[in-house]
């Protein structure tokens, strides 16, 4: 395993953030998403029945990139999925083990970050990211990681911020005025929290997962629901807007 004096330049920015947001919000809350039975995804927690982005996972090797305190990975290992995490912030796997002994849910935990991962080729047949590497990691670095990690024929899922919600979002949130332009977007830093996330255009992504041997299968936008609040924790992007336009967006796509 890499050290962490190996790590790329944000990775100490971003551990940072996480394990203050560990203290604050994901490690209070890892009980509550660790019990849960449903699959969701994003701030407004799309259930998976709605969107069926992963489909059957019994008997697949997955791995959490960016797995943060493991309840992602929990879902899957309850679905019958051999999960395998990995995340850069000690404070969250930490986390992420304590959970393992309260729920009785054993899978291998690495500290590590998705754009070296410390296995070996084609291990895998399902590379997942929910708000992990596919926020806050080099995408021109963890999307070829990903691809060296599965198998031909695996899948990778990933939630990211949709472009829209990214270009009209200042400091207080999504508004309803272009906050940046589209060309470069890329590398973002925050002056508020000094996080450091990647957000391409779509037709960048779209060429990079291309040139790394995907075939893109689905791209679901996620809205709102009816009824939806805004999250009292994640509270960037207002519930009334995101029913107006996609807050966040799944990218589906299956290595050649």
């Amino acid at each position: 395993m890499s050290s962490s004096s190996d790590y790329p330049d944000y990775v100490p920015q971003n551990v940072a953030v996480w394990t203050k947001s560990n203290a604050e919000h994901t490690g209070p809350r890892a009980r509550e998403t660790w019990a849960q039975d449903e699959i969701t995804w994003g701030i407004f927690e799309i259930p998976e029945r709605e969107v069926n982005a992963l489909g059957d996972v019994a008997d697949l090797d997955v791995i959490d990139l960016g797995c943060g305190t493991g309840y992602f990975s929990a879902w899957l290992a309850k679905r019958g999925a051999r999960p395998v995490g990995i995340d850069p912030t000690p404070a969250q796997l930490e986390t992420a083990r304590e959970m393992q002994r309260e729920f009785g849910l054993d899978f291998p935990l690495l500290e590590g970050v998705a754009e070296s991962v410390p296995l070996p080729d084609a291990s895998f047949d399902l590379a997942l990211s929910e708000y992990g590497a596919s926020i806050w990691a080099d995408p021109y670095r963890w999307i070829p990681e990903a691809a060296r990690l599965l198998r031909a024929g695996g899948r990778l899922v990933f939630l990211c911020n949709a472009t829209l919600s990214i270009l009209t979002m200042d400091l207080e949130g999504s508004t309803e005025q272009l906050r940046r332009p589209q060309r470069g977007l890329g590398r973002l830093e925050w002056p508020d929290t000094h996080e450091v996330e990647f957000h391409l255009p779509h037709s960048e992504l779209i060429e990079l997962l291309r040139a790394n041997g995907f075939d893109i299968e689905r791209l679901i936008e996620l809205y709102a629901p009816e009824g939806a609040k805004t999250h009292d924790y994640y509270g960037y992007v207002a519930a009334e807007w995101a029913r107006r336009w996609p807050a966040e967006e799944i990218w589906i796509a299956r290595k050649r």
